[in-house]
């Protein structure tokens, strides 16, 4: 959310449920959670998180902006649709995030070799995994509150 927004979320709403998986509720957990993150400047984020997805590993990710918008959608084995009397069929998502971010570790891997090799700075810091924290920790507290909360730099 930070790397679309441009700019650091400077306030956080967060609310949660446990209605579809109720074993997070005995564990004081959500199943389901929607949060609003606000920069400065307006820019908004809004994210959704489930842990019930019937039909695969779903995310999606919009980005709206006085040009159009931007949209990637879900990874899926195929991209075979087939449109009949019944409508339209199509694979489902990959299930499991290994099947759906192979790439992505495969080239994180080659990523940190690279900068061991070579001195190079990691593209994703100490830094970064510390704001990522810092959201975390101000989604939990909105959550508990009810009302926006800001983040703290």
């Amino acid at each position: 959310a930070r790397n679309l927004l441009g700019e650091e979320p400077v306030e956080l709403f967060a609310t949660g449920s446990s209605l579809v998986a109720p074993q997070y509720r005995k564990l004081g957990d959500y199943d389901t959670a929607m949060f609003i993150l606000r920069t400065a400047s307006g820019r908004q984020c809004h994210i959704n998180n489930s842990v019930r997805a019937a039909y695969g590993y779903d995310q999606r990710i919009e980005v709206h902006g006085a040009d159009g918008m931007l949209q990637a959608g879900n990874r899926m084995p195929t991209s075979v649709e087939m449109y009949g009397d019944r409508g339209i069929s199509r694979d489902k998502p990959f299930y499991f995030f290994v099947e759906r971010y192979a790439e992505s570790y495969a080239s994180e891997i080659d990523h940190f070799i690279t900068c061991v090799e070579t001195g190079s700075k990691p593209a994703v810091t100490a830094s970064d995994g510390r704001k990522a924290m810092i959201l975390c920790e101000a989604a939990l507290a909105s959550a508990r509150s009810g009302r926006f909360e800001p983040v703290k730099p």
